[in-house]
């Protein structure tokens, strides 16, 4: 379905506090029930238990729940991701 490359890159936005599932929706297609599913297939138990309970407190990985302040998903230092595509480091 996914490159390894991709896929980090989907975990890695869904570890991000300020990427919300509509940004990994936009750019890869996953609902958020989807990157729940991948994240819990991808991280140890362990890992995915912490995942899971940190993403419940955050306001910021719900686009609907967000404060007017928080008005990107990505670090301004961050370069562009559009589409599929992922940024180089």
């Amino acid at each position: 379905m996914f490159t390894e490359e991709e896929t980090d890159r989907i975990i890695a936005m869904a570890w991000e506090d300020r990427t919300p599932f509509e940004a990994i929706k936009i750019q890869f297609g996953l609902r958020e029930d989807e990157v729940v599913e991948l994240m819990r297939k991808s991280l140890k138990q362990s890992s995915w238990k912490r995942w899971r309970a940190r993403v419940n407190g955050r306001k910021t990985k719900f686009e609907a729940l967000r404060i007017n302040e928080v008005d990107r998903f990505r670090c301004s230092r961050q370069r562009s991701i559009s589409g599929n595509k992922i940024s180089k480091r």
